[in-house]
């Protein structure tokens, strides 16, 4: 593939993300309240919710990971998985009671078979010189699209109400999936002849030890809806919920991409440190700072930690896997930090129900210093 064909398919990638998140966005800032005021679910019930739909994501990923290797084939797990997603926000309009989103939820995260896929057609795409930069770009394309859905959420909340705004969010998702099928080709890659089960042998000890100290993060790092309910807590009125949203998803849009482009400067883990600090940041004010004011400060810093964090995990993920293996280990990755992320939200929905809301922030500092000590010892691709 030359290199404007190669343009073109991380373009079309980035603008299908764009349109998916723009989608997905116009609900999350208003998700958990619609799960808790208006059907009426504990602290608990969401953090099983959103942590099934991260569990789900986990085994998408893994499963389209493996196929997609075996048959050599990426595209006819992409746009399905946009239209999955948007299916599920039709089902999440219709729902009357929480337990009606479990199906719906489990089918709008079964939709990220697309993400193992797609992540390794851009690393196959890429060099190790603009590997950093793509996938940096790809990100900065997903949160600029969850800013716009944020505006649009804001603009038309007040005047929709929840239910019609989510099925107004189907239709980015849909248009996503029609521009995979209509402008990106299959790119066969000749994997099938020379397929073999991926095998523990496959994985490198960096590999292995990044996987572990990702596990022990994803283990604390509880849901988005949590951030949002303790600002609502802290004195926050509804309307007003979607903006702290807004001011995160723009730190991670402006950032994504240049903490990419220097991951290809430094090397990936100073950026993943870094984006370790500010979740434990985070955890701090949260923790230990009851400030109504200060709750702009942590949703900066949670834009900073996902514009570093997502973009670098994922090209360090790839860099260390080998490259007939890529989609099945970026889909293992993510069903490591699925799998970790189901009992997170709900751990920390009893640690909030049980004892305080404070207690899942100390609870995750903890783990992510763990974390970070595990990533001094993983060695990178050619250092």
């Amino acid at each position: 593939m030359d290199e404007r064909e190669t343009k073109r398919v991380i373009w079309t990638f980035s603008l299908a993300s764009f349109l998916n998140d723009m989608g997905s966005d116009m609900i999350y800032p208003i998700w958990p309240l619609f799960v808790t005021n208006v059907l009426k679910a504990n602290m608990s019930a969401l953090g099983f919710i959103d942590g099934l739909g991260e569990a789900i994501v986990s085994l998408s990923q893994v499963i389209s990971g493996y196929i997609s290797d075996r048959i050599g084939r990426r595209k006819i797990f992409i746009w399905p998985g946009y239209l999955a997603a948007s299916l599920s926000r039709i089902g999440y309009a219709i729902s009357s009671i929480w337990q009606h989103l479990i199906p719906f939820k489990i089918l709008d995260r079964a939709g990220k078979i697309r993400g193992a896929p797609r992540d390794a057609e851009i690393a196959d795409l890429s060099t190790d010189e603009n590997r950093g930069k793509n996938f940096g770009f790809l990100r900065t394309m997903d949160n600029l699209g969850a800013v716009c859905g944020i505006l649009l959420c804001l603009l038309l909340f007040n005047e929709l109400g929840y239910r019609n705004l989510f099925l107004i969010a189907a239709i980015p998702s849909f248009v996503g999936a029609i521009l995979i099928l209509m402008l990106t080709k299959e790119r066969r890659a000749g994997i099938t002849k020379v397929f073999k089960s991926l095998t523990l042998k496959d994985f490198n000890k960096n590999l292995i030890l990044f996987l572990i100290l990702s596990a022990i993060f994803a283990l604390g790092a509880f849901s988005y809806s949590f951030l949002l309910i303790f600002a609502k807590e802290l004195g926050f009125q509804v309307r007003f919920i979607p903006v702290l949203y807004l001011v995160f998803s723009v730190v991670a849009t402006l950032t994504a991409l240049p903490f990419g482009k220097l991951s290809d400067k430094l090397g990936r883990k100073p950026i993943l440190v870094l984006s370790y600090i500010f979740w434990i940041l985070l955890c701090i004010c949260f923790a230990f700072i009851k400030s109504y004011w200060v709750i702009f400060v942590v949703f900066v810093l949670y834009g900073l930690h996902k514009g570093s964090l997502e973009p670098v995990q994922r090209t360090l993920v790839s860099e260390l896997s080998p490259e007939k293996y890529r989609a099945s280990i970026l889909g293992t990755y993510q069903m490591v930090i699925g799998l970790s992320a189901l009992p997170a939200s709900f751990i920390a929905g009893i640690l909030w129900d049980k004892i305080s809301m404070s207690t899942p922030f100390i609870f995750s500092f903890i783990l992510t210093v763990l974390a970070i000590i595990m990533l001094f010892f993983v060695k990178e691709k050619n250092k």
